[in-house]
């Protein structure tokens, strides 16, 4: 075949087509042979040579990194392609390892958890795609939540300590149940009556026994429980009220209860609530010195002290037992002002004499001087102590202030009103116009825990020292326990010839109160001695014999009768403070450990305020 007819385009000078675009057979076979080779050519090349795919980003769509390529000194292209490939295995390696540790942790769980964390995030995901610029609806910061450790517990390995610990939950179940089944929404309960109970302190806030018992529900993993009533606070916790309320026990228990109940859970609810009732009760503070009043109306913000208090005059432990609320409640918040408030507190404080280094239980709001010389560290001062040094220990020991506080005031305490009764029990004695009451109180009783819990931080040379003081204040509570039907009076004295015995009528009354069991808990997690153990065994007999009824648990009018006289009123306190205590004391030590939690004067856990790198205090671990 001559070469010219082997090129579909070339034609001879004197041909002649019948049409300009027609091809022979054989041409068109040749075309769509050459055609196939050209595309298969192509393909080729983007699929099957190095790198076709960054080629194929390149031409068709300017892929930034081909076009750096393009500029890269061409002597350090092998060796950046390394140190390039280097750093992306070690992303994915370290991505992998830290998937690993999600993945472990999660696994480490409870479902209920698990739930929690999904709803958590998936509430920060709605309010970051509603564009609330970094506030929730009710112009809170956005907080990252995260659980401190030690929120629940395991079980106790000694089967005994278990069935003990079994044993406290149920008392709380039945405790609760009464309350939820006779008295549900009110403040209390009357378990003999079955119906329910207000004190004139809240008001008409309603709920107290819902609030302060929300921290106990969790951590006795009793979550259908907890649902309920968190679904009872969304609803129906209601601040809004034309009431007069103590600023203290609203304080300790509504929004201790709600911040405790938050940092377990992570529910907003509680954060919300809690600084709302906050920002309601910031009013009290407006006096010329700051010291807050006693009492407060939530509506107006009209304060006053109470009639009986020292002609109008604050009480110590009243607006001394602010302190840990409010910091968290800044934290929470944004707002500085709570911090501000209870911070110049110890300004005015800082200003006055101490009469022998001793606080007086009465301080007037508008003069910032003293009231009678009344000093006590049960009622009307009790707290404040406690508040001083859980304030060095919630700040993650960097409030140096508090610190100096308390280490002075305990020196001051031990000098002036520790002694020792003729059988060698020790008693802290109240002080009244520079002479000695020999009567100890039922709420002093927390003292021995407060000192074990403060040795630590002590200086070394005092440390055995004020371990010694703790266990001899623990044994000498007990001793007022042993001397009666195994619950404690309201008061003890150390005179006329008794010891550890209540000899006024108005001082025999029990009324559920937590502060022996509290030392008792503290005292077994220092020196794990098992008596501590075993004498909260002996108070968890007694109240199921002499306070448990049908409807609940009960006060007695007098803990030396032969026969119980019930005083008909559960009280809120028996379910934070009482029942929490007992349960931990029988739970391991890494339940609410102390390095990550600080408990209010209500038993509510506050986690520590941990400092960040750069050093501000806004880090909860």
């Amino acid at each position: 075949m001559p070469v010219a007819t082997l090129l579909p385009f070339t034609t001879t000078p004197n041909r002649k087509s019948a049409s300009p675009t027609s091809f022979r057979l054989t041409e068109k076979f040749i075309l769509l042979l050459v055609f196939s080779a050209f595309i298969t050519l192509c393909f080729g090349a983007i699929f099957f040579l190095p790198d076709s795919s960054k080629l194929l980003s390149g031409v068709f769509f300017h892929s930034p990194a081909v076009e750096t390529n393009t500029h890269t000194n061409p002597d350090s292209n092998d060796s950046g392609s390394a140190a390039n490939d280097e750093k992306v295995l070690a992303k994915i390696r370290k991505d992998h390892e830290k998937a690993l540790l999600e993945a472990k942790d999660t696994l480490q769980k409870r479902p209920d958890e698990i739930k929690q964390d999904i709803l958590i995030e998936k509430e920060k995901v709605a309010k970051d795609s509603a564009g609330l610029g970094g506030k929730d609806a009710n112009h809170l910061p956005m907080v990252e939540y995260q659980r401190p450790p030690g929120a629940t517990g395991r079980e106790p390995m000694d089967a005994e300590t278990r069935e003990r610990r079994a044993k406290i939950k149920e008392m709380m179940k039945h405790a609760w149940d009464s309350y939820r089944r006779y008295a549900w929404g009110s403040n209390e309960l009357r378990p003999v009556s079955k119906q329910g109970h207000s004190s004139n302190l809240f008001g008409s806030i309603k709920g107290a026994t819902i609030v302060d018992a929300l921290d106990t529900l969790y951590i006795m993993e009793m979550f259908e429980e907890f649902d309920v009533a968190t679904d009872w606070v969304e609803k129906n916790l209601d601040f809004n009220v034309n009431a007069e309320v103590s600023v203290f026990e609203v304080n300790i228990r509504f929004v201790g209860g709600l911040l405790s109940a938050y940092y377990l859970s992570g529910k907003e609810v509680f954060r919300r609530k809690a600084v709302e009732l906050g920002e309601k009760l910031l009013p009290a503070f407006k006096t010329p010195t700051g010291i807050p009043w006693a009492l407060l109306n939530l509506k107006s913000g009209i304060g006053r002290n109470w009639p009986w208090a020292s002609g109008g005059s604050s009480i110590l432990a009243e607006y001394g037992t602010l302190h840990l609320e409010f910091m968290h409640l800044s934290k929470l918040s944004g707002n500085p002002e709570f911090a501000q408030k209870v911070m110049n507190i110890r300004k005015v404080l800082n200003r006055l004499d101490k009469p022998q280094g001793l606080y007086p239980n009465y301080l007037n709001p508008n003069s910032g001087q003293w009231g009678q010389n009344h000093v006590s560290v049960g009622g009307l001062g009790d707290s404040f102590y406690e508040y001083l040094l859980k304030a060095w220990l919630m700040s993650d020991k960097t409030d140096e202030e508090g610190k100096k506080l308390y280490y002075d005031a305990l020196q001051a305490i031990e000098t002036n009103l520790m002694r020792k009764s003729s059988s060698g029990l020790t008693y802290i004695a109240e002080w009244k116009g520079g002479l000695l009451e020999h009567k100890m109180g039922h709420l002093t009783c927390f003292a021995g825990g407060m000192i074990a819990l403060g040795a630590d931080g002590a200086p070394s040379d005092k440390t055995g020292h004020q371990m010694e003081l703790a266990a001899e204040i623990a044994r000498t509570c007990h001793e007022s326990y042993v001397r009666t039907g195994k619950l404690g009076p309201e008061a003890f004295r150390f005179d006329g010839g008794v010891e550890a015995i209540a000899t006024r009528q108005n001082e025999k009354y029990f009324i559920l109160r937590p502060e022996v069991i509290e030392t008792y808990m503290y005292m077994w997690r220092f020196t794990h001695d098992p008596k501590y153990r075993e004498w909260g065994w002996e108070a968890v007999q007694a109240l199921e014999q002499h306070c448990k009824v049908e409807g609940g648990y009960t006060g007695l009018r007098d803990v030396y009768a032969t026969s119980p006289n019930h005083d008909d009123v559960q009280q809120s306190f028996y379910l934070a403070e009482t029942l929490k205590y007992l349960y931990l004391l029988f739970s391991d030590d890494d339940h609410l450990p102390f390095e990550h939690w600080v408990f209010n004067t209500e038993a509510h856990p506050l986690p520590v305020l941990r400092r960040d790198k750069t050093d501000r205090p806004n880090e909860v671990e």
